[in-house]
C-alpha cells in the first residue's frame, strides 16, 4: 500500500490554557485562576502572535515549494497545491483575526481608562 502524503492537522493550545503557562510568579507578581499577570503575559500574548507568524512563513513555503514541483512536473499529487494553497490562506486569515482582535482589545483598554 502506498504511503500516506497528507499530514496530520496539529492542534494548537487553547487560549484557555494561557493561564497555565508558567506557574511560578516573579518576585511581586500574584497568579490566580486563570489569569496571567506581569512578564508572563506578555510573553504568552508575544508567543501566540510568533507561533501564527511562523505558521504564516510555514505554510507559505510548502506553497511555493508545491507550486514548484507543479510546476517542474515533479509532483505525482497535483491537488497537493491546492491544499497547500488553502493551508497557507486559512494560517494567513488566522495571523489577520488575531491582529484584529489584539487592536479592537487594545481600543476598548484605551477607552476605558480614559
Amino acid at each position: 500500500m502506498e504511503e500516506m502524503f497528507i499530514t496530520p492537522i496539529q492542534l494548537m493550545s487553547p487560549i484557555s490554557q494561557i493561564g497555565q503557562i508558567g506557574q511560578t510568579a516573579q518576585a511581586g507578581e500574584k497568579i490566580s485562576g486563570d489569569k496571567v499577570k506581569g512578564q508572563e503575559g506578555i510573553s504568552a500574548f508575544k508567543s501566540i502572535f510568533e507561533n501564527a507568524i511562523n505558521d504564516v512563513r510555514t505554510t507559505d513555503d510548502i506553497k511555493v515549494k508545491e507550486q514548484y514541483l507543479l510546476a517542474t512536473g515533479q509532483t505525482e499529487n497535483p491537488h497537493s497545491v491546492q491544499i497547500a494553497a488553502s493551508n497557507a490562506q486559512l494560517a494567513v486569515d488566522m495571523l489577520v483575526t488575531l491582529r484584529s482582535k489584539a487592536l479592537e482589545s487594545y481600543n476598548e483598554i484605551m477607552r476605558i481608562s480614559s
